[in-house]
């Protein structure tokens, strides 16, 4: 028996990565698309063993995770292919905290792990969502 799982935040954040790489790397579609078939399976699993009350609160911090996932995944794009105008590591870095602090929220309501590495993210207020900011979870 594994001890070690993702949590149902990871999951869906993983979900929001997976389905860009669907998207934008179509010469992998089909792999793609079984990981995806994967998580999702996993997910209907989770919800079998503990099922959520599902609040708008919750489907914001799942929004607010596949808009930070998709801006770290544009700029990283960019810097990997050489374009280093207008990227920002520090931003992906800070983008990463609010990424987890969305992902903490989840995990808040749920129970069980979170990720406390939500440091940098003062430095880039205007990307904090509204109500993050007072946010201690």
């Amino acid at each position: 028996m594994r001890k070690y799982l993702p949590t149902f935040a990871e999951l869906i954040d993983r979900l929001t990565i997976t389905q860009m790489k669907e998207w934008k790397l179509p010469e992998h579609r089909e792999e793609y698309t079984n990981e995806i078939n994967d998580i999702l399976h996993d997910i209907d699993n989770c919800l079998q063993e503990q099922p959520i009350n599902l609040t708008a609160s919750m489907v914001r911090d799942i929004v607010v995770l596949s808009h930070m996932n998709s801006h770290i995944w544009f700029n990283e794009s960019n810097f990997r292919k050489g374009i280093k105008d207008g990227n920002d590591l520090e931003l992906t870095h800070g983008l990463n905290g609010i990424r987890n602090t969305a992902k903490n929220r989840i995990q808040s309501e749920l129970g069980g792990r979170k990720d406390y590495k939500v440091d940098n993210v003062e430095a880039f207020k205007q990307w904090i969502p509204s109500g993050y900011d007072k946010d201690k979870k």
